[in-house]
């Protein structure tokens, strides 16, 4: 029997959620929630069968079994929470709430009612950023020092979030789920070009226990697109250019060697390694095409989701040390909120 879900929000994110979830065997996209008659009319002609709802109580009463939410980040919370109240599974776009408070309330209701609930962490499941879980796992890369992403485009001007909310929550949730370590502090410094608008360029650091550092640069405001992070570990270094057609991954052999032997004291204390570089074979499915199956598989055998509501959580903490340390001009802010 096909599980039965329902879209809330048919703007940007909305059709690929309905495109997706559509083409899934498993279940059965049952409804479209969407405060636009023109947007419910559009999904109306793409898919007959669908049925479309502005009334976002009503839509919970259709006989679903899951929702999925690609809104405005002011309204995740209330729909989200709206959704577990209604026993409904649930799927979050990124990032996850406005606030953690909002987060660590969902996830209670969610683990009280054993519900499944999802973050739209929709990077994690891009065949590039498992390759490069994998190859860390596995040791390939040795300790990671340091990663260094850029992502700069032209818009889109996001009117209730800042370009770090919007873009940097990617990266963060990336480092995550590759290194797996809780970051112990952020800095952050943004400007706004726009008179009344969020910041629409910034700078953030997130510092590590281990000695790892991640340099994330995000901008609304560049002439051309670009999707490009280094990752340097001790054993090989990797370059992924998520704009690539097809050599995204390229992992290089390439590193430092430091040594204190007493008998090569004249010799220079830091050595260069320059090898191979190679490009793994990475899948190109769907990213979205992948989680759809993946929240519905979580349904069906009650397991936690690779981007759970904790994943979630984890990055809107950070995300909210970011912001204040915005505010004063780049001050380190510990993960508990506190100035260092």
């Amino acid at each position: 029997m096909s599980l039965k879900i329902g879209i809330v929000g048919y703007g940007y994110w909305g059709p690929n959620l309905v495109r997706n979830f559509n083409r899934t065997d498993s279940c059965v996209v049952l409804a479209v929630c969407d405060r636009s008659e023109e947007r419910l009319a559009q999904a109306n002609r793409l898919y007959p069968g669908v049925e479309t709802y502005l009334d976002y109580c009503e839509f919970l009463e259709c006989g679903l079994d899951a929702v999925a939410i690609a809104t405005p980040v002011a309204s995740h919370y209330s729909l989200a929470m709206q959704g577990l109240e209604a026993d409904k599974h649930v799927l979050i776009e990124k990032p996850m709430a406005e606030t953690s408070k909002q987060a660590e309330t969902l996830i209670v209701e969610a683990e009280k009612r054993n519900l499944i609930l999802m973050v739209d962490h929709t990077f994690i499941y891009t065949g590039a950023v498992r390759k490069i879980h994998d190859l860390y796992k596995k040791g390939e890369l040795g300790d990671i020092q340091y990663f260094d992403s850029t992502r700069m485009n032209l818009g889109l001007y996001q009117h209730d979030v800042d370009v770090i909310w919007d873009l940097a929550v990617h990266d963060l949730s990336i480092l995550d789920f590759i290194i797996g370590e809780a970051p112990t502090s952020v800095s952050a410094v943004g400007t706004s070009h726009v008179a009344g608008m969020p910041e629409d360029m910034a700078y953030l650091s997130v510092f590590y226990k281990s000695g790892a550092m991640a340099h994330i640069g995000v901008n609304w405001l560049s002439p051309v697109k670009v999707r490009r992070t280094v990752i340097g570990g001790t054993k090989k270094m990797i370059v992924w250019d998520d704009l690539e057609p097809s050599e995204k991954i390229k992992v290089y052999d390439t590193g430092v060697t430091v040594t204190n032997d007493p008998e090569k004291i004249y010799d220079m204390i830091v050595g260069y390694r320059v090898g191979d570089m190679w490009a793994p074979q990475v899948p190109m499915l769907e990213a979205l095409a992948i989680e759809a199956e993946h929240f519905i598989d979580c349904i069906n055998s009650k397991s936690t989701p690779i981007t759970s509501g904790g994943i979630g959580l984890r990055v809107v903490k950070i995300l909210e040390a970011a912001s204040q340390s915005m505010k004063n001009r780049g001050a380190p802010v510990n993960l508990s909120g506190e100035e260092d």
